[in-house]
């Protein structure tokens, strides 16, 4: 394999993201002598601004970090909860078979601003303004703007010019569409993130009290105010018709970001960290489980057995996720047995040398597994074609010829030995109309919960909906240590997974295991509206070999061939045995860059 970068190395810190501009942010922080945690709260803001169409303030964040004074590993979970008012009662009476996937009615409370500013406090050595003011700049004085964000202002356009007046606003340069390229501004976010600093500085000097008073200004203060003004205005979602929101002030005051433990599983004398399941994070450390049982170096990186057996153990852990996850708080997740050696032993003997073509949920406990049925709503083919958009709740705008994607990553490592992973996500610019107050949207995570009672993941008042948001921390016996993750939505934890494999199993490098091939199980039900899949689906990189297909279909798999480095942008750093702290990022997208020094 030809690399098309060097994997990086330095002594002093090192980052890696999905967008160049906030790599270069989290490495100027720690040049100014900020730790890692300070530098991926700096980058993440600026990914705010730069990668609107996948995120915003208004969105989610899943977070790990790593201290290494203390040697504890922390899930800050910025997933917003439902609001009170919200029911499957309420939602039943306005028609809905499936919760929409963009508008109002699927709003959470905005948790990525809360959960970064736990990162910050908890975490860091910097003040809110010093971080911040990257972001500020970008949205004040322009960046470059990204041809995937053009072309979905494109596409939107006549949305924006007749319902969606705020993104128009924002988004449109006196109605017409901005240039890829061209220097975007967002003055109204970056006033708003400017108000936020000014209030707080002008409660209390003190550093810790700045970031506690930037809370309660963004959940109590005027942005709450906003938002709660804002959604009983009816906006048009992908049902065609206008609806108002749910989500009111006081969900926004009552909500904090919750700061645990991580959940942890050993492979191989290494440590893996994963958020909880309120995320899908755990089906990494249940794949990791499954796959314990076999020779995977033995079999070849990209060899067909590898990739069957890979598959196979993946459908099986997301089966277990579409049948128990949930809001742990609201519902009894066995997560203890779905992640225990001797559950995963049963399990694993339904790996056999052919597809399963069916998601096989197991019975943790002797729990009887259920999965509600799939309603997908119809819309009318002769719709426009914004509306056809909504009605795919994933960010990226749907197209024949491209390949779909969601989601940032930023992960960030000193010369300490700290590491934070973040995957920001929600409030992307075609998830809700864009508040003309506040300069960004709201999300939409309350699309993966179901209208049916009895699931962990139902929809209900006060609970966590279950995302895809899935950052990872591996910690080595030998002191190495990987922070790392990829935008994809479901597919996060196939291709991270396949990322750590190639690391662990075969030896490569980080860059070297970024660019190696990628491939995914579209069998598992997308999470978002309208939730969609593939029976037996398998779709594989078209770099692997000709015969590793031909058994791969042999075996059963319905094998779907992609371009070449088109799936999954994984983004890592870390440190090896020696101190050396590295980065990594993959090409694909020709989007996400590193940074060490």
């Amino acid at each position: 394999m030809v690399l098309s970068r060097p994997e990086l190395r330095g002594t002093l810190g090192a980052v890696s993201s999905t967008h160049h501009l906030a790599s270069a942010t989290g490495m100027a922080v720690i040049e100014r002598g900020g730790n890692a945690f300070d530098a991926a709260v700096a980058g993440a803001f600026v990914l705010q601004v730069v990668e609107p169409h996948f995120n915003g303030p208004g969105g989610d964040a899943s977070i790990l970090a790593h201290s290494a004074s203390t040697g504890v590993t922390r899930s800050i979970c910025g997933q917003g909860s439902m609001p009170a008012g919200a029911d499957i009662a309420r939602m039943r009476t306005l028609g809905l078979v499936q919760m929409p996937g963009s508008g109002l009615l699927s709003a959470t409370v905005p948790g990525a601003f809360g959960a970064l500013l736990a990162l910050l406090s908890e975490f860091g050595t910097m003040r809110l303004s010093e971080v911040l003011s990257y972001a500020v700049g970008y949205a004040r004085h322009g960046y470059p703007l990204l041809p995937a964000v053009a072309n979905a202002v494109a596409v939107l356009a006549p949305l924006f010019r007749t319902e969606w007046l705020g993104s128009g606003q924002v988004y449109l340069r006196n109605g017409r569409v901005p240039a890829a390229g061209s220097r975007f501004t967002n003055p109204i976010l970056a006033d708003t993130y400017e108000h936020i600093i000014r209030e707080a500085e002008a409660v209390t000097a003190d550093r810790d009290g700045q970031i506690e008073a930037a809370h309660r200004i963004f959940y109590q203060g005027f942005v709450a105010e906003a938002i709660d003004r804002f959604v009983t205005t009816p906006a048009v979602d992908s049902t065609g018709r206008r609806h108002s929101g749910f989500l009111t002030g006081e969900d926004l005051a009552r909500w904090q970001p919750l700061v645990e433990d991580a959940l942890t599983a050993d492979y191989r004398g290494q440590r893996v960290y994963k958020p909880g399941p309120w995320s899908q994070g755990p089906v990494f450390l249940q794949q990791l489980a499954l796959l314990e049982g076999f020779d995977l170096a033995g079999m070849g990186f990209g060899s067909a057995e590898f990739i069957h057996t890979v598959v196979e153990c993946a459908n099986l852990a997301f089966a277990d996720r579409e049948a128990w996850y949930g809001d742990p708080e609201h519902s009894d997740v066995p997560m203890a047995t779905l992640l225990s050696a001797e559950y995963n032993r049963e399990r694993r003997r339904l790996v056999g040398k052919e597809a399963a073509r069916l998601l096989r949920p197991g019975s943790p406990d002797g729990r009887t597994p259920w999965t509600p049925e799939i309603v997908v709503p119809s819309i009318d083919p002769a719709a426009n074609e914004w509306l056809t958009q909504l009605g795919d709740g994933l960010p990226t705008v749907v197209q024949a010829t491209a390949a779909r994607g969601d989601t940032c990553f930023l992960s960030a490592t000193d010369r300490a030995g700290n590491v934070a992973a973040v995957t920001p996500s929600g409030g992307w610019l075609k998830s809700s109309p864009t508040m003309p107050e506040l300069g960004f949207a709201l999300g939409t995570r309350g699309q993966t919960m179901w209208l049916a009672e009895g699931h962990p993941n139902s929809l209900a008042p006060g609970r966590r909906p279950r995302t895809t948001l899935s950052p990872t921390i591996v910690l080595g016996d030998d002191g190495r240590r990987l922070g790392f993750g990829t935008p994809g939505g479901d597919r996060q934890d196939q291709w991270t997974l396949q990322f750590f494999l190639a690391v662990t199993e075969f030896g490569l490098d980080t860059q070297a295991a970024t660019e190696a091939l990628a491939f995914q199980s579209d069998a598992p039900p997308s999470s978002f509206t309208p939730r969609e899949s593939r029976e037996g689906g398998l779709t594989v990189e078209s770099s692997a070999d000709a015969a590793v297909i031909d058994e791969l279909r042999l075996r059963g798999h319905d094998v779907v061939l992609a371009p070449p480095l088109s799936q999954g942008k994984v983004c890592a750093t870390g440190a090896d045995e020696t101190g050396f702290v590295l980065a990594a990022a993959s090409p694909r997208g020709r989007q996400a860059y590193a940074a060490a020094r």
